[in-house]
């Protein structure tokens, strides 16, 4: 089967839709060999390597006008390429697909990681949720399949977007294999030494945004008199400015390191591509994730494969993602907070108990149960008409892949 992709994400997102995009592409060609995999793509970067896998091909726009309107190219006139290209499936990883692939006979599948901008239209300027909303429900609409990341983003699609429950199929999805080996302490401690890490600290990962609420954490952090410090690995704007006036205001200049605004992590391009980031989290005391609201959790999965405890916020997909492994706090709620952090830094027999729920856990969420998933979307979508193959997983093959 010739299978096609929106890879946009996969070759210019460094995070979220690109981890998402890159670690299903490279679970599908390793253990569905026996189909073609086109990622097109308006650029093509050395962000996703595919040239050792026979079973990859980028595409990217090779004519006038499409070279100088790729946005349009990614859009709709990749329809021409997606016809060229025998193309019998596309999955359009992150909410959109071309306009008009109906009429080419194509059948389509599109992911749907969330829809928090209609339940934060606050948090969004006005263009942006138009843009939004327009291709988020053409996708819906003309798709013939609806991947959802959760539950909770699936009751989504059907409260904003009235979708038939059965055109939705729920598929979790994975991390980088990365985060499911252990980091050398020798390797560790490189690490901690390029960056200037405290021996112990507590981690924030995420978009420093009003939804991820790190301010609560901060407000957590000056009860805790900064015992622990917090290291924040991501980065943000107005709010980011909100949360560091705070920290300024309230001492906690000591206990907060951006590591974004570190001259290594500016410099690193290990830290840009996250690959030393599985060390980062299996050096930590604790993530620390109090979001209002998650389509899906990532971080909360890849604190679970590297062994670290998990304190997150009782909303939302996160009790999907984390099970019983997590200590689970009410958002907002910055008295319970103060006394989870309190306890997975005092407490080894509750760390060690959420670290091996964590590890249990985690195992709902391989790439090779989450490619699976999705190929039984593929299959529904396409009649069980092409004979899809499976074999096991070499070694390392996904790490060389995705880095």
């Amino acid at each position: 089967m010739n299978i096609g992709f929106d890879a946009k994400r996969a070759y210019q997102n460094y995070t979220g839709l690109g981890n998402y995009s890159r670690t299903l592409l490279a679970s599908l060609s390793e253990f569905y060999p026996g189909n073609n995999y086109y990622l097109f793509a308006p650029k093509i970067t050395g962000l996703f390597k595919t040239p050792g896998f026979g079973n990859i091909y980028p595409v990217g726009p090779v004519r006038f006008p499409a070279t100088a309107c790729k946005s349009l190219w990614r859009s709709n006139w990749v329809k021409k390429e997606l016809i060229d290209y025998n193309i019998d499936l596309y999955h359009g990883l992150s909410h959109e697909i071309p306009i008009g692939i109906a009429a080419t006979g194509i059948k389509s599948v599109v992911t749907i990681h969330d829809l928090i901008f209609e339940r934060y239209p606050e948090q969004y300027m006005p263009v942006d949720r138009f843009i939004y909303r327009n291709k988020f429900r053409y996708a819906c609409k003309h798709a013939d399949k609806i991947i959802a990341v959760s539950r909770q983003t699936k009751e989504d699609i059907i409260d904003f977007y009235k979708i038939p429950d059965e055109k939705i199929d729920v598929c979790y999805q994975s991390c980088n294999p990365l985060f499911s080996y252990t980091t050398t302490e020798e390797k560790k401690e490189a690490i901690r030494q390029m960056y200037r890490l405290p021996d112990k600290f507590y981690l924030y990962v995420g978009s420093i945004i009003e939804r991820k609420n790190l301010m609560l954490v901060c407000r957590a952090l000056k009860k805790l008199n900064g015992k622990l410090p917090l290291v924040v690995i991501g980065d943000g704007g107005t709010y980011k400015r909100k949360v560091k006036k705070y920290i300024a205001e309230n001492g906690l200049g000591e206990s907060v390191i951006f590591l974004s605004e570190t001259p290594a992590a500016k410099s690193s391009e290990s830290y840009k591509s996250s690959l030393d980031l599985p060390a980062i989290y299996q050096m930590a005391t604790a993530l620390i994730y109090p979001s209002m609201f998650e389509g899906f959790g990532i971080p909360v999965l890849e604190a679970m494969f590297s062994r670290l405890p998990v304190i997150t916020s009782k909303m939302s997909s996160l009790s999907e993602t984390g099970g019983d492994a997590p200590l689970y706090v009410n958002t907002g709620n910055e008295t319970e907070l103060v006394a989870a952090m309190q306890a997975v830094a005092n407490d080894s027999y509750l760390r060690n108990r959420m670290i091996e729920k964590g590890i249990l856990q985690s195992q709902l969420f391989t790439q090779q149960k989450c490619a699976g998933a999705v190929m039984e979307v593929y299959k529904k979508t396409c009649g069980d008409i092409h004979r899809l193959f499976v074999k096991p997983l070499p070694s390392n093959s996904l790490n060389e892949l995705i880095n």
